[in-house]
């Protein structure tokens, strides 16, 4: 019987939070021993509470069986270790500086490597790529791109107040701070290009808003590719959930390989 060279080949290691704890990575590349052609490093979903780097490391085996250095990383959870949605966004950011450290270990430099994720983890990435650090003037440092999946949080301002106070308590910020965190309102010039994937029965995040979203980016003369799937609803894109998943990893391969690839 030959010998069958894996698809990819996968470890896992622990990085520093930003409270000095430590958390999973789980790493995934082509199993071949080739370089990797791009990079990406993803953050679940679980609306903050819930979830695990477990949870995409499916997404991250396809990946790199297409010749893609791919992370799938966890953050502290609210109630387990974050106090407020501002920890999960500092964790994100200390993930993504391992990552380009582990990245360029591997021949990977910051214009060869995205960020993304699935739901919550999607906008914290987001926002990672789109904002400054607190002690800093630029946007998150070492990523060219993001992929978001179902992405949450794209419009916060379209909530009724009712539901933005709810949403405030929930992720531990105070009142009237809601839409600091919304993804709209950072659209500006020289954003990252992003590509979206999101199902237009999504009953966590309307895909309205991300059309909304999708629009004041293409306006401010950045790249910003929404792929719709006709009556996917929320978490459309897991193995076995609707039958995307292949679809998803395709268009996210061809989209990490055409944009940012090494050549």
């Amino acid at each position: 019987m030959p010998f069958m060279v894996p698809a990819c080949r996968e470890s896992s290691m622990l990085y520093q939070a930003a409270d000095g704890r430590e958390l999973p990575l789980l790493v995934f590349e082509p199993g071949d021993g080739t370089p990797p052609r791009a990079g990406i490093v993803l953050f679940h979903g679980g609306a903050l509470r819930e979830g695990s780097a477990d949870g995409l490391a499916p997404h991250c085996r396809k990946l790199a069986s297409r010749g893609i250095f791919a992370v799938s990383a966890g953050y502290r959870l609210l109630g387990r270790g974050a106090a407020s949605i501002d920890d999960c966004i500092a964790d994100v950011r200390r993930a993504v500086e391992q990552f380009g450290r582990l990245a360029a270990v591997r021949g990977l430099e910051a214009p060869h490597l995205a960020s993304g994720g699935s739901s919550a983890g999607a906008h914290l990435a987001t926002v990672a790529a789109m904002t400054p650090e607190a002690s800093t003037t630029a946007p998150e440092p070492g990523i060219a791109a993001v992929v978001g999946l179902n992405p949450a949080g794209l419009n916060l301002r379209s909530f009724e107040p009712e539901v933005q106070r709810r949403l405030e308590q929930q992720v531990g910020i105070a009142a009237g701070r809601l839409t600091e965190y919304s993804l709209i309102e950072f659209v500006r010039p020289g954003n990252p290009p992003m590509q979206i994937h999101h199902g237009t029965h999504d009953e966590v995040e309307p895909i309205d808003s991300v059309r909304q979203f999708r629009d004041a980016m293409v306006r401010s003369g950045n790249e910003c590719t929404l792929l719709e799937y006709e009556h996917a609803e929320h978490g459309f894109h897991y193995p076995g959930n609707s039958g995307h998943f292949d679809e998803v990893i395709d268009a996210t391969a061809l989209f990490l390989l055409d944009r940012i690839a090494t050549k």
